[in-house]
This record gives structure tokens, sequence and C-alpha cells, in this order.
């Protein structure tokens, strides 16, 4: 399912022609309903639509929590690589140790995961389908492991890569709709294996280029076994919070690493900045205010995109240090601001007696204005760093599998976003308590001095 290019305010795809066949044969006009890939299955259990119906991928814990259609699809994992390494990557054996990309909560990451460990490849998780393979392309991957429905649609758009021919694995589409919803469910049924007896689902498929002989095959086998359960051979039914537990600590080991990362460049930027614009000339002052106003006009989620993928044709930089320089600078534009506030908040009558005494405006700024700045920059700077926590959530656009990415792959793998929130709000009041507190002690020790 995706955007029509002609008119992008609608959908179109073979799933939507299948949404209205059922829709007719129900007599119901169908109303396509936009939400993330990742939360269709919450989204229909908390009735926000009847039934999904995008790509969702037939598993076993899927069937434990929703009422499942028959899969009405069989698609194949395969592997995408450059043209070049066409020979020496065939198999994910042959790509041990290299960053292969999927898209987060598949069950394609799921067979990624399965095989990490010494010469296992390293999984890259995105949040759509289309920039794993522009970053193939650009040489950021060096493989990806989908659907051959979303492979080969991103040749045909992108070119630039070659789909190895033999699948990884075998998978199948299902439509899902809220566990209680079995009695509609069983209808949808009906019509799915009528659809296919008649030949319409046959002609939506060949109409999308998408049907092959293996799918007559699956047509045939679901047809002949009406309590047909096909699932992706590789999905892993893991519910205890003991298997998900290390792959948050991990994760927030990360967030931790990037803010403190991002903070410290902040902080050394922000007060460059305040210095230049309180000290500077003119001609110093005039773009470092444009840097200020801009940096803080414009969402960090479009700054991001901009450093990782909009100059990816200057500069391809890593994930990890194109999320440390986004938010660093980001955030180095309030910071700045913090430092200007609290260098001009010092009275003048101190700057003169310094400068009576025979100091240089350097020394003045280092022995009498900068202590007492910093210590009314210190409450708004801890408020700035708690914040940066939060905000590294938004890295994950960028491929970084940080707390906040690693706690949605976990929710929409149990299929429930109540033990996975209340693990990643316990981790990061973990990181960011202990800090505020240490601010405020530091605020209470600085006062009485």
């Amino acid at each position: 399912m995706e955007a029509d290019p002609a008119n992008p305010s609608r959908v179109r795809g073979f799933d939507v022609e299948i949404a209205r066949m059922i829709g007719r044969a129900l007599d119901r006009k169908p109303v396509f309903v936009q939400v993330a890939w990742s939360s269709i299955e919450a989204s229909v259990e908390r009735g926000d639509f009847s039934i999904g119906m995008s790509g969702v991928e037939d598993r076993p814990e899927l069937r434990e929590r929703h009422a499942v259609t028959i899969p009405y699809f069989e698609f194949r994992e395969v592997l995408a690589v450059r043209r070049a390494d066409s020979v020496r990557y065939r198999t994910l054996r042959d790509l041990a140790g290299r960053p292969v990309a999927t898209l987060g909560g598949t069950g394609a990451y799921q067979m990624l995961l399965g095989t990490q460990g010494r010469g296992a490849p390293i999984a890259v998780s995105y949040d759509d389908d289309v920039h794993p393979y522009s970053d193939l392309v650009a040489g950021r991957v060096d493989a990806v492991l989908l659907d051959n429905i979303i492979a080969d649609r991103s040749l045909r758009r992108t070119g630039g890569f070659y789909i190895q021919p033999v699948p990884v694995a075998t998978g199948h589409y299902v439509g899902v709709l809220a566990h209680a919803d079995t009695a509609l469910r069983d209808s949808v049924n009906v019509i799915l294996r009528a659809r296919m007896r008649d030949g319409s689902l046959e002609k939506t498929f060949r109409a999308w280029h998408v049907w092959d002989d293996s799918q007559a095959r699956y047509f045939s086998r679901v047809l002949a076994d009406t309590s047909a359960r096909s699932t992706v051979s590789t999905a892993q039914n893991v519910k205890s919070i003991g298997a998900y537990l290390p792959a948050l600590i991990r994760a927030g080991a990360i967030t931790l690493l990037l803010s403190c990362l991002a903070m410290a460049l902040a902080v050394a930027v922000g007060i460059a900045v305040a210095a230049g614009r309180v000290y500077g000339p003119t001609l110093v002052r005039a773009p470092l205010a444009v840097y200020v106003e801009l940096i803080r006009g414009t969402p960090v989620l479009l700054q991001l995109f901009v450093l990782y993928y909009g100059l990816s044709s200057v500069v391809r930089l890593p994930a990890f240090l194109a999320a440390v320089l986004g938010l660093g600078l980001n955030y180095a534009a309030y910071e700045s601001e913090i430092y200007r506030a609290a260098l001009q908040a010092i009275p003048g009558s101190q700057l003169e007696a310094g400068r009576t005494l025979g100091l240089s405006e350097a020394q003045i700024l280092r022995l009498v204005r900068g202590p007492q700045a910093l210590r009314l920059a210190l409450a708004p700077m801890t408020n700035d760093f708690v914040a940066l926590l939060k905000d590294s959530s938004l890295v994950s656009v960028i491929t970084v599998v940080e707390l906040t990415k690693q706690t949605a792959i976990y929710a929409t793998n149990i299929g429930s976003w109540v033990v996975p929130g209340l693990l990643c709000a316990a981790i990061y009041l973990a990181m960011s308590l202990p800090l505020s507190r240490l601010a405020r002690r530091l605020e209470r020790r600085w006062s009485a001095a």
C-alpha cells in the first residue's frame, strides 16, 4: 500500500483492491485510515478501524492477540545487495559482521536478531521501506532483507541494486481484526476464499505484477485446507521480560552515551556562540544570531533528516555520529541563549571593578563573570539535558536503535505497550533522576558559598 503519485491524498496497492472487494461483499464502503505500520495491531484493538491490511505478516503471537484472517498472499524474504556484491553476498552467512537493513518489528528483523552472535550480520532497523534501499546504494549498509514485494517495488523506483533469486524465508500477508471481532473475521475469510476460487485475487495480483507460479500453488493449498495457518518460518514468540530486558538495557546505554556526547557538544558550541554574541563584533554576532534563530525555529527531526540523508551526497556520516551532531548542534542554540542571558545578568559594576584592577576581558570572563554565570545557568542546563535525553528518541529515524525504538520493537512483538512502556519509563527515570539530584545539590552548595 502506498500513496498514489497522481493524487497523494489517495492510497493504492493490491491491499487496497482486496479491501474494496471485502467492502463490496459486505455491502460496506471502505474508508482508509492512515496509521504507522507498526501501530496497525494496536489501532485495530482500539477500534480505530475494522481491519488492518497493509503487508501485515502472519505469525503465531499475532493470532494469540487478535482475530486474524486466512493468509491471502505468500511473500518471500529476499536479500538485496549492490550489483558489485551480487556474487560476494549470496546468503546471510556471507554477511557475517556486515550491516543488513530491514524494517523494525518484521519477521525479517526477528530473523536477523535470531542470528545475532559471532559470525552473524548486524541488524540495522529502519522505520520505512524507502531509506534501507537508498542507504544500500549509498554504501551505508551492505544488504537489505525484506519482502520481495517491497524489494521489487524499490528496484523499479530507484534501481542500483540486485535481488538474490534464492529466498531466505517465506511468509504470508493477513488481515488483522480486533480479538473480539471473530464474526467479521469469519465473514472476511469466506470472502477471501471465494475471491481465490473465482480468480478475482489472481486478477488483482497480476495487475500489480506480483502473481507467479508459487502464488498459484499457495492458493491451491489454502483452498484445499480450510484450516490453513501459514506463518513466517522464522517467527519467534518470545514474551518474557527477561528475553527483552538485556536489549532494553543496551539501548538505554546507547541513549545515555548519545545524550552525554551530544550535551558535551552542545555546551562547547553553546559557550562559543554565547561568547561570540556577547563579545564579538557585528560581523560575528550577526551570523551567530542567524544560526540560533534558524536552529530554534526548525524541528530537530527535520535537521536530523537533512544532516543524515540530505547531505549524504557530500558527506556520508555514520548514523551515531549524525545523531550526536544533530542533537548537539540543535541544543547548542538553546544552550547559547542560556549562557548569554547568564553572562548579561552579572552586574556591570563587577566588570568595571575587574577592569579597574587591571584584569583583561579574558581574565574577567574566566575569574569573575564566567563562574557566576555558570551558577545561574546550572538549573536550565540540567533541564536541557533531561530534555535532550528524551529527544534522543528521535534519532531512530536515522537507524539508531536507542531506548524508545527498542521499546517500540518490544511492544510490537508482544502486542502491548503496558509492560514495555513501564520498563522504558523506569530506565529513563533511572538515568535522569540522579542527574537532577546532583544538579540540585550543586545549586545548594554554590548558593551557600
